[in-house]
């Protein structure tokens, strides 16, 4: 028995590829430059490793993703094509949840492993020196053993640690999980959470100085809000 629509619509036959649960995910992600299942997994962290396979396979009998190319990537997956195509309309739908959806943080939607990944890949690295900056993160209310991250920046890469990597520490973020997620939704400037003492910063003060244009928000989000501000709604 065919479990799709039944209907000759190219939306319908569309929606039989993107519409299962965490396939837009999964396609997020790797427009997102992920390309390593466990890479994936960090991005999807509530998503089971069978399921992720499964969902992976789905959409490279769509022919929307492929293993990457060259040899030395093999198990990667990247987008084909038409998976690449994808990309306007991934913008499209979370400049729309932004508009709309977006500031309906429930407690459950807050996930501070993720937050951090996903800030981590987001940071422009060009804003700080080219030498090994570091930024503490520390929150006052996520679970043990998840309450200190570093974000090692260097040469215009970061890297995440969730142990002290041992180096000087250029400045310290002193907040919650909810805050922060503000933050790189583009709900709340950094400015704000400051003088509302919903953070703290310190360190160099040079350093602070670059940090919102470092931590400029999630991409995704940024595109909502630019939504935002060409058509305010109301």
């Amino acid at each position: 028995m065919s479990h799709g629509y039944g209907q000759f619509c190219p939306l319908a036959k569309a929606a039989e590829v993107l519409c299962e649960r965490w396939t837009l995910l999964v396609v997020r992600e790797l427009t997102a430059g992920s390309r390593g299942f466990n890479e994936l997994r960090r991005g999807l962290p509530l998503i089971s490793p069978t399921l992720l396979s499964r969902r992976l396979k789905h959409l490279a009998d769509a022919g929307v993703v492929c293993r990457a190319r060259d040899e030395a990537n093999a198990k990667d997956y990247e987008l084909t094509d038409a998976g690449r195509e994808l990309q306007p309309l991934v913008e499209r739908m979370a400049t729309w949840g932004h508009r709309w959806v977006g500031s309906r943080l429930e407690e459950d939607d807050l996930d501070v492993g993720l937050l951090m990944w996903d800030i981590r890949r987001g940071v422009d690295g060009s804003r700080f020196p080219e030498r090994q900056t570091v930024v503490q993160v520390r929150f006052s209310d996520a679970p043990d053993g998840q309450r200190d991250w570093w974000l090692v920046a260097e040469g215009g890469e970061t890297d995440l640690c969730m142990e002290d990597p041992g180096h000087e520490i250029d400045l310290l973020l002193e907040t919650s999980v909810r805050t922060l997620t503000a933050i790189w939704l583009c709900q709340c400037t950094l400015a704000r959470a400051e003088r509302e003492r919903r953070l703290r910063i310190l360190g160099d003060r040079s350093l602070k100085r670059e940090l919102p244009a470092w931590l400029p928000g999630s991409p995704l989000a940024r595109l909502g809000e630019a939504s935002l501000r060409e058509h305010p709604i109301g």
